[in-house]
């Protein structure tokens, strides 16, 4: 029997291909799969084979997901501090930056996507982004909308 190429299970939930139904009816199918839950979980591909191979990146992940956050965090204060960061404001931050969804990305790469829980860091409507290489290694932190 062949997989439903539009669901992908893992021990993370079922990813299902992501959908838009716009308010005329129509529905764009998009090129990534996706769980719902928390965080949000992402495969950033349309191929289902390669989805079935991401899967397994988030393994890692999941081994140590307080670890990544954190680093994801401390990644964000660092880019934004004018200064060596203060250990408080790197706590602080690793509590009000909450880890909303993981994007896993064809090589390996993770991006985690956090939430300002608090409003005081980030702008309503603007969240930072933290990408890692497949090695585990921060290479880019941005401010997404």
């Amino acid at each position: 029997m062949s997989q439903d190429p539009a669901q992908i299970p893992s021990e993370w939930g079922v990813f299902t291909r992501a959908t838009t139904t716009l308010s005329d009816g129509e529905v764009l199918i998009h090129d990534w799969y996706a769980t719902g839950g928390e965080p949000e979980l992402m495969l950033r591909t349309a191929d289902p084979a390669e989805a079935v191979d991401l899967v397994s990146r988030l393994a890692t992940f999941f081994a140590d997901e307080s670890g990544w956050h954190r680093r994801a965090s401390d990644a964000v204060v660092a880019e934004f501090s004018e200064g060596p960061p203060e250990p408080a404001e790197l706590d602080e931050a690793a509590e009000d930056l909450m880890l909303e969804t993981v994007e896993v990305h064809p090589g390996g790469d993770l991006v985690l996507h956090l939430d300002d829980s608090c409003c005081r860091h980030f702008s309503s409507g603007y969240w930072p982004a933290v990408r890692f290489d497949a090695d585990g290694f921060v290479t880019a932190v941005t401010v997404e909308a």
